[in-house]
């Protein structure tokens, strides 16, 4: 092999390593798109969930409606 051809071997395999790191970065910038969207809905969920419980809360406590009277029965 010559040394023109060990060249364009090296410039080949340059090539298509470049082309392969291209592709698995734009692999790894849609995940994090996903990942981020991800985070987003938990953590709107997780705020729904609080309001929730808060609201739970504040309603009313569950107790005997005043026309029951155990003394009755």
């Amino acid at each position: 092999m010559t040394a023109e051809e060990q060249i364009a071997r090296l410039e080949e395999l340059a090539y298509f390593q470049e082309k392969l790191l291209t592709q698995l970065n734009e692999a790894l910038i849609g995940q994090q798109k996903q990942l981020d969207a991800l985070e987003k809905r938990l953590a709107d969920m997780e705020e729904n969930i609080t309001t929730l419980l808060d609201a739970s809360q504040d309603g009313p406590v569950n107790t005997l409606p005043p026309h029951y009277m155990p003394e009755r029965y």
